[in-house]
């Protein structure tokens, strides 16, 4: 072996035990198990995933009912006082009835009613049905100036209506229910104290 190599591999020994000692990689940083990849969404897919729901209800409620019965009743009846022909029968007074009657009934009601409510909800997914719809529940509390405000929501969700910022309508959610609950000052001038829900018990009209 002539000098120049023996120099070559001497030098080259350095490098050699540091490369060893490095972990081979990439310049970007390894991702987590849980990360998701560069081309997946944020729906909710599965039991723990959350999405909005767009609450956006509309109801109202016009029925009318009219009803007009009338009923006329008219009975004549003249008798002569004759029983048979000649004299075989005697004769017995005459008389003359004449009767009538009747009867009316207008009857006529009214009904409206019309409400709106708008909010948005997080619900949590807390279970996933067979054909993969998704059951959801959740619920918000807001507290303003002593006034507390619960919303209670739920339904099935289904994944193909799910939009792509993660939120649903709630006309497209199965089972929709959703409870308001008010309580503190303002709940106690909104509602009928404890006799007057007795008094019109006792005497409704």
């Amino acid at each position: 072996m002539n000098r120049k190599v023996m120099v070559v591999l001497i030098g080259a020994m350095p490098t050699l035990w540091m490369s060893e000692s490095l972990q081979a990689g990439s310049i970007w940083a390894k991702r987590g198990k849980t990360a998701p990849t560069m081309y997946a969404d944020d729906v909710a897919r599965k039991i723990g995933d959350v999405l909005t729901i767009k609450i956006t209800e509309d109801s109202k409620v016009d029925n009318k009912a009219k009803r007009d019965l009338q009923k006329d009743t008219g009975l004549s009846s003249d008798f002569n006082g004759q029983l048979g022909i000649g004299k075989v029968l005697p004769n017995v007074p005459g008389f003359t009835m004449d009767a009538q009657s009747g009867s009316d009934l207008k009857s006529k009601a009214d009904f409206k009613d019309e409400r709106s409510f708008v909010d948005h909800v997080t619900v949590l997914v807390i279970d996933i049905l067979p054909n993969g719809n998704l059951v959801v529940t959740g619920t918000r509390d807001r507290s303003i100036a002593g006034d507390v405000q619960t919303i209670e929501v739920s339904g099935i969700v289904r994944p193909s209506d799910i939009a792509y910022d993660n939120t649903v309508k709630s006309q497209q959610v199965a089972n929709f229910r959703v409870v308001t609950k008010n309580s503190g000052i303002s709940a106690a001038y909104s509602q009928p104290g404890w006799l007057q829900r007795i008094v019109n018990v006792i005497w409704p009209w």
